[in-house]
């Protein structure tokens, strides 16, 4: 035996989207227990996608996290405070299926948590109105050129609509 059989495994990924990515990863990054993030497009067709060729995909944040530091219920806490989850396709001033509510999970337990999560937080009505986040098996994720990847890093005034919300949207 090599020592590591029963270990669980101390990385996770899951892409989040929730409007502009550059908003998204800026949070992110800071989450303590989140270790990497990266810039992209998921969820549509066009392959090899670029920030001016992604009909279909949404601009997400691919997120590598330690679940034993951050579990997967804690980190939708943050996303689901970062973003309205109740507006389809649209975040802040950004408008389009690039900028629509979205988990591409990569485990089946990643769904489970997420699909319960969103109806708990429909059943506590704390938003005013249905959430309206896809719940999505992720495919293929095409990361976004350089100059996207730590855009807020790079330009601290550049352009943001995310925000932390209070915990009390999340109900108890």
């Amino acid at each position: 035996m090599s020592g590591q059989e029963g270990l669980e495994k101390s990385t996770e990924t899951v892409d989040l989207a929730g409007g502009c990515f550059w908003g998204m990863q800026q949070i992110l990054r800071r989450v303590p227990g989140v270790l990497r993030t990266e810039v992209g497009y998921a969820g549509g067709q066009v392959r090899n996608a670029t920030y001016r060729n992604h009909e279909g995909h949404a601009e997400a944040v691919r997120v590598e996290y330690d679940p034993h530091q951050l579990p997967f219920e804690q980190l939708l806490r943050w996303f689901f405070r970062m973003h309205d989850p109740t507006t389809k396709d649209r975040q802040g001033n950004d408008r389009g299926t690039s900028y629509r509510s979205a988990i591409f999970y990569h485990t089946e337990e990643q769904r489970k948590t997420a699909e319960a999560f969103i109806e708990r937080l429909n059943r506590q009505g704390k938003w005013g109105a249905p959430i309206v986040t896809e719940v999505t098996k992720a495919d293929q994720f095409w990361k976004a050129e350089e100059e996207h990847q730590d855009y807020l890093e790079k330009f601290p005034a550049g352009y943001t609509c995310h925000f932390m919300r209070p915990e009390s949207v999340l109900g108890d």
